[in-house]
């Protein structure tokens, strides 16, 4: 699902698909939410494993006033650090699924996966350029 209607942070606007997701990180979506309930994403800017998307139960985590709503997946909001978002040059963020275990609180730690983010053009979550596919 796409960003449209998505908020702005510090006068920055997400692309309008800012924010996709694949078939498998929707069905883990959905298990999560009917084991814990609305859940919230957060895009973390951290160095190696640090930069995953962490899901939350909604209300763990509020956004603050320099996150950026980049729009919805799965029925969950997805939010990124404005400033961030405009460094990594505005990319348009799939979230999949990788096998194995993270340091993280993210709820699908105990599923013995990892949330991920793709880049489709801008930059990867490492700043290096990727050129869009």
């Amino acid at each position: 699902m796409g960003a449209a209607g998505a908020t702005t942070a510090e006068g920055i606007a997400p692309n309008p698909t800012a924010v996709t997701a694949t078939p498998e990180a929707l069905e883990l979506i959905e298990r999560l939410r009917a084991r814990h309930g609305r859940l919230v994403f957060f895009q973390s800017g951290g160095c190696c494993a640090g930069s995953s998307p962490m899901c939350l139960p909604e209300g763990d985590l509020l956004p603050g006033t320099r996150d950026l709503h980049l729009g919805e997946i799965g029925g969950c909001a997805v939010y990124i650090d404005a400033e961030q978002y405009a460094r990594w040059c505005r990319p348009e963020l799939v979230i999949d699924v990788s096998p194995g275990v993270e340091e993280s609180f993210s709820l699908e730690t105990p599923e013995g996966v990892h949330f991920v983010s793709r880049t489709v053009g801008g930059a990867t979550p490492d700043a290096s350029p990727r050129v869009a596919s």
